[in-house]
């Protein structure tokens, strides 16, 4: 197993964290939880969907400082209609430090209590497969730190929803790269949806060629739009295989 570099914050004056690798916040200045309700669960149709399922799986690529997660969690949790299981996989290259976490999630009064229940169990800087549970195993969470192209191929499951949040293509292009693209057909099957705050034309076209349906719809904030999309075609290396994680 090997260490990875952390994540490298700086906070900008409208306090909105920043990554000084890439040169790119982590979440809109109108608000990150907000943000990512409106992006990522409303993207996809979320909570509706796993409403009555007995277990769903959402597949993050990119986990950041948890923002995605813990706005899920909250959703989940607060759910009447929610039962069985929820799989939260994600993967992330530069995980940030605790201290950082802690900083940031100050910052998120909304989400209450779950911020510290992720930092109480969060892992070292170390590359590998992580296993993460919370509310007694209902929501399971596998985090995988590494670069995506290298992770995403470990992966052994079906994904219902897919939230791709990297940074932007122009600065971070690994996680918008075609062989991701194409690990998330084989990670999905038809039905499937995805939703990220990218419109990039090189993201759409990749995203289609792998067998997505995509389209914009509107964004947050001062973003005017996003893209959200769902799986039509059979992935392009035959059928995954449910893990039954």
């Amino acid at each position: 197993m090997n260490a990875l570099q952390p994540a490298r914050l700086l906070i900008t004056a409208d306090g909105v964290p920043r990554s000084a690798t890439h040169g790119d916040v982590y979440h809109s200045a109108d608000g990150g939880p907000e943000q990512a309700a409106h992006v990522f669960l409303g993207g996809n149709d979320l909570p509706g969907r796993w409403q009555g399922r007995e277990r769903f799986v959402v597949l993050e690529i990119g986990f950041g400082l948890g923002l995605n997660f813990l706005t899920t969690w909250r959703a989940w949790r607060s759910d009447t209609q929610a039962r069985g299981r929820l799989h939260y996989i994600a993967v992330e290259k530069h995980p940030p430090a605790e201290a950082d976490l802690a900083a940031i999630h100050a910052r998120w009064p909304v989400l209450g209590a779950l911020p510290a229940a992720l930092r109480a169990q969060w892992p070292p800087p170390v590359g590998g497969v992580h296993q993460l549970q919370f509310d007694g195993g209902a929501l399971a969470l596998t985090l995988l730190l590494g670069d995506a192209r290298e992770c995403l191929p470990r992966i052994d499951a079906v994904a219902d929803a897919i939230y791709l949040d990297g940074f932007a293509p122009d600065r971070n292009p690994e996680p918008w790269s075609p062989d991701v693209c194409a690990q998330l057909a084989r990670l999905t099957r038809p039905g499937s949806t995805l939703a990220t705050w990218s419109v990039a034309g090189a993201v759409r076209r990749r995203l289609a060629a792998a067998g997505f349906i995509v389209e914009k719809r509107r964004g947050f904030g001062h973003k005017r739009e996003m893209l959200r999309g769902w799986r039509a075609s059979p992935p392009l290396n035959g059928p995954p295989v449910d893990a039954g994680a």
